[in-house]
């Protein structure tokens, strides 16, 4: 009888030691999937060398994953507690409903569309669609110049319909799969001009394999301002978002991660944007 109620009160210490641990911990640090611990998962371009890459070595770079870094830090976690998850386009809302992912910086612009499904921090950073072309391209100085120019942009592309439809309807647009095809086609003169949003154009303009071929036209054909998707209804996490952006802005880290990843193609620096989302 004695054995059987000391077993029974080591079983009952033992399940409010695992319940403690469980409860414990970094809960509300905001981890992985909703699920706390110490790690957490943000959701990234792949994709866009500059914005946010993983290159063939495994190793992630880009504007967007110095932010992300950045904001995980002011959140607690070191850069060995991140998980990057591929956030494609079409798949940056789901991820984010589906607790997949604990927020998305992936060249997310915030339009009311997208503010319907997921809540954003930010803005963090304020782009404009632009043209890359060839560094020698005289031709090409405003959008209007693209008519009868083949311009390129991949598959579905906004920003490419955007300059057929009203800036350029006679341009003879190619559609690609994805921006290194354009990239590809542009150097080889097979297009003329590709379009999108500046800071990814920049991103591609600095690559060391391209330094020196192309160049931005310099023109503000659209405002693209990037924020930073989470839950809709998580207020606590967007303010210590919020938080950190400012103090990315203020401790003179926004300017250095612009510099890194966008000034060897002379990307034309304009100040960081003021947060709006959730102030």
């Amino acid at each position: 009888m004695k054995l059987r109620k000391a077993s029974a009160a080591a079983a009952a210490a033992a399940a409010l030691a695992l319940t403690a641990t469980a409860c414990g911990g970094d809960s509300d640090k905001g981890g992985e999937g909703g699920s706390g611990g110490d790690k957490i998962t943000i959701g990234i371009k792949y994709d866009q060398p500059g914005v946010g890459l993983k290159t063939p070595d495994g190793k992630f770079t880009g504007f967007d994953v110095d932010v992300a870094t950045y904001v995980a830090k002011e959140l607690g976690y070191d850069a060995k507690d991140i998980t990057f998850k591929q956030a494609p386009s079409a798949e940056r809302e789901n991820l984010i409903k589906n607790g997949d992912v604990k927020f998305v910086v992936a060249s997310y612009t915030i339009n009311d569309k997208r503010k319907a499904e997921v809540d954003f921090a930010g803005p963090y950073f304020l782009a404009h669609q632009d043209l890359l072309v060839r560094a020698d391209e005289k031709g090409i100085t405003k959008a209007e110049d693209l008519n009868k120019k083949k311009l390129c942009s991949v598959t579905g592309s906004t920003s490419a319909q955007n300059v057929k439809e009203k800036l350029a309807p006679n341009a003879d647009l190619q559609e690609f799969g994805g921006y290194s095809e354009c990239i590809t086609g542009l150097e080889n003169k097979a297009v003329d001009a590709l379009t999108t949003d500046n800071s990814i154009l920049a991103g591609y303009a600095a690559q060391p394999q391209h330094q020196g071929k192309f160049k931005l036209v310099g023109l503000n054909l659209s405002d693209e301002p990037y924020g930073i998707g989470l839950k809709k209804g998580d207020k606590d996490l967007q303010t210590k978002i919020n938080a950190a952006l400012e103090k990315m802005k203020s401790d003179g880290s926004w300017d250095k991660f612009v510099k890194a990843n966008f000034g060897p193609a002379n990307y034309k620096n304009e100040p960081a944007p003021e947060i709006t989302e959730g102030s």
